[in-house]
């Protein structure tokens, strides 16, 4: 990951220097559900980035099939370098994507993933039901008390179209992607949002027409000696 954000914070922070001189990068771990992060023999130093869930997206509109959903916001990012000599283990919540609304209802919210009370990742906002007529999409979480706080994406705008089997419109990426597609009339469910805190595809109109869910949050842990 060599010239990432993150490699910049962990420079910056000075990490890279006392890595050097005790030893270096040893080990990950992975969340895309809620646990305990348990530091394994001789960590001294993790980097942690931790993302929110994503917005649904709105359901297609119920009065016409040119009616268009919005897709969900992606959940924020934030990364954070931290101390953990002194630490034996970190509670982890990795937020939910927001729920799979029917026709002519707006999404749902993604929730909030943390990392114990270093920091947070906020869950993307809801696309919004294609009866709303031009309606903007989830604005995208954001990530709170890291040393680099990343906002997710918006998800894209919904609204009215001269096309009845036009798609309702794509989720939103968060800092790992994962953002669903829209999808056209009721044939199927706009996609959902990937884990990772990908926001859910809105949905073209007509009955039946639902909006994709939101990614789970997401939580990444790098490993230091």
């Amino acid at each position: 990951m060599s010239g990432s954000v993150g490699d910049n914070i962990f420079r910056a922070s000075g990490v890279v220097a006392s890595a050097a001189a005790g030893g270096g990068f040893t080990s990950t771990q992975q969340f895309t559900a809620t646990g305990t992060w348990t530091k394994p023999a001789g960590i001294n130093t993790i980097r942690v980035y931790i993302t929110g869930g994503g917005g649904s997206g709105g359901g297609g509109g119920s009065g016409s099939t040119s009616q268009k959903g919005s897709g969900g916001g992606a959940g924020g990012t934030a990364v954070e370098v931290i101390d953990v000599s002194g630490v034996a283990s970190v509670a982890v919540t990795c937020g939910a994507g927001g729920a799979s609304r029917a026709y002519n209802q707006n999404g749902a919210a993604g929730a909030t993933s943390s990392f114990g009370t270093y920091c947070t990742g906020a869950g993307g906002e809801e696309g919004i039901g294609g009866d709303a007529g031009e309606c903007q999409g989830g604005t995208g979480g954001t990530g709170a008390d890291g040393d680099i706080n990343l906002m997710g994406s918006a998800g894209t705008q919904g609204g009215t179209s001269d096309n009845d089997s036009a798609a309702g419109t794509g989720g939103s990426v968060s800092y790992w992607a994962g953002g669903g597609r829209g999808r056209a009339k009721a044939s199927a469910a706009g996609q959902a949002g990937l884990y990772g805190g990908g926001g859910g595809g809105g949905m073209g109109g007509g009955t039946g027409a639902t909006g994709g869910a939101g990614g789970t949050g997401f939580c990444y842990v790098e490993e230091y000696t």
